[in-house]
C-alpha cells in the first residue's frame, strides 16, 4: 500500500534540501575565497632620518586601578586569613549595556588583598569569611592604589 503521491512529495522534500545544502555550502567556500582575495598590506622601511617608534605596549585604561583591602575581626583587630572577597562593578560602553563584571580574591595570611583592573566610580565589596559576620557595603573609588579597611565583627549568638 504505497502511495505514489506520498513518495512524490518525499522526493520534492529532498529536492529542495539538496538545494539549500548547496546554497550553504556555495556562500561558505564564496566567503572563504572573498577572505583569502585580499591584497596583504605592504609596509614601506621608515626613512633612515625618522625617529624611532616606540612599541606598542598594552597598557591598562587610564580608568582602571588597582585596590588594596585590608580584612581585620574582633576585638583585637587581628587579620582574617582565607576571607572571600566579592568586588562587583560596571564597565561602562558606547554601543551596548554596561558590562557588569565580579572579581573574587582571598586575603593572605596578613588579611590582605590586591584587586587590580578595578573601574574608577562605585563598587559593591562584599567580604565572607568563616566564623565572622558577612560584611557588604558600596565604596567609591577615587585614586589609584586606594586602601580600603575592613573590619568583621561576631556573629549573631544562635539560641
Amino acid at each position: 500500500m504505497s502511495n505514489p503521491d506520498r513518495k512524490a512529495g518525499g522526493a520534492r522534500w529532498l529536492k529542495r534540501l539538496g538545494r539549500i545544502v548547496l546554497m550553504a555550502a556555495t556562500w561558505a567556500a564564496s566567503a572563504a575565497v572573498v577572505s583569502r582575495a585580499a591584497p596583504p598590506q605592504q609596509q614601506n622601511p621608515p626613512p633612515e632620518n625618522a625617529p624611532a617608534q616606540k612599541p606598542n605596549t598594552a597598557a591598562p585604561q587610564s580608568d582602571t586601578v588597582t585596590i588594596h583591602i585590608e580584612v581585620t575581626a574582633g576585638e583585637k583587630e587581628k587579620p582574617v586569613e582565607g576571607a572571600s572577597i566579592y568586588v562587583r562593578f560596571t564597565e561602562p560602553r558606547k554601543l551596548r549595556h554596561d558590562h557588569k563584571v565580579e572579581m573574587n580574591v582571598k586575603t593572605t595570611p596578613q588579611g590582605k588583598a590586591r584587586v587590580p583592573y578595578v573601574q574608577k566610580g562605585t563598587v559593591l565589596i562584599q567580604v565572607i569569611a568563616e566564623g565572622w559576620k558577612t560584611f557588604g557595603k558600596s565604596f567609591e573609588i577615587t585614586s589609584d592604589e586606594q586602601v580600603i579597611k575592613i573590619h568583621l565583627d561576631k556573629p549573631h549568638q544562635w539560641y
